[in-house]
């Protein structure tokens, strides 16, 4: 017999998301080699690596907007890529998405762009789904602007409706894409607390899509850091911190120098450039 903690402890450590020699092009450009990943309940995942890497190509697979071409994406134990349109939906129903630009309705306020989402889904009466949506609000200290539009807002406060729209289905695991883009310090520190406290409150699992290696250290539990279309380094933010390997230590301190190449692929600079003027 399963004694109580040993249950608990289970479910702890029961894979949410699981990535498995993930293969994937785009136009003959591999964005995926073999990409190796596995997202636990309860704790904040984060993802890292370069602008252009694929980190929202991952969660574009893990939602099924795409699908690999080779390998498995397996969320909640179920094959995406084996779902029908039905089912696909039931999944992501269960998955809470931050979109990289808050992604508002600029002709609904606030509080229609937070209930948007529930009066598509669900059968609540408005006293219901006013009730859920000052809920949520509250949650992300916008009770009070939720008669504002998507323009009256600052990019913060953009940001925060999203997130309170992200969570109004109350869903199992929250994905954020890029969540620290163009925020002023002050935003930026709200947003890292409502990451940990609501994936505490709301007994949620989160995967945080970013290249802000300082801010992820203080609030993952795991991260990984995704190079040439493979996971280069998995740990906690501290392991990542003192790994050895010579490209993950470019990364981690922003260095100009190193195996990571900052410039495009491209044909020799003078050769390209005379050819040019021959033409």
């Amino acid at each position: 017999m399963t004694s109580p903690a040993s249950a608990q402890a289970a479910a702890e450590t029961e894979a949410v998301v699981e990535v498995r020699d993930v293969h994937y092009a785009i136009g003959g450009r591999a964005i995926f080699a073999g990409l190796d990943l596995t997202v636990q309940r309860g704790r904040i995942t984060a993802i890292m690596g370069p602008s252009g890497g694929g980190k929202t190509t991952l969660l574009k697979l893990i939602t099924g907007q795409i699908f690999a071409d080779r390998g498995s994406v397996r969320v909640f134990g179920q094959d995406v890529a084996t779902l029908d349109r039905r089912a696909l939906y039931a999944l992501r129903q269960r998955l809470g998405l931050l979109f990289q630009n808050g992604a508002l309705l600029t002709d609904l306020d606030v509080f229609d762009n937070v209930a948007f989402p529930v009066r598509e889904h669900s059968d609540l009466t408005e006293t219901l789904i006013r009730k859920l949506v000052l809920t949520k609000l509250q949650a992300v200290g916008l009770r009070g602007a939720a008669h504002l539009m998507p323009a009256e807002l600052s990019g913060g406060m953009a940001r925060r409706v999203a997130l309170a729209r992200a969570i109004v289905m109350d869903p199992e695991v929250l994905m954020y894409d890029e969540p620290f883009v163009g925020l002023d310090p002050i935003s930026l520190g709200v947003i890292l607390r409502l990451i940990k406290q609501m994936n505490s409150a709301l007994g949620i699992t989160s995967i945080v899509v970013s290249h802000d290696v300082r801010e992820l250290a203080t609030i993952a539990d795991e991260s990984y850091l995704l190079l040439e279309g493979r996971i280069a380094v998995a740990g906690t933010p501290e392991q990542l911190r003192t790994s050895s390997s010579p490209a993950v230590q470019q990364f981690m301190t922003g260095s100009f120098e190193g195996p990571v190449a900052f410039n495009y692929p491209a044909p020799d600079y003078a050769t390209q450039l005379l050819a040019d003027d021959d033409e």
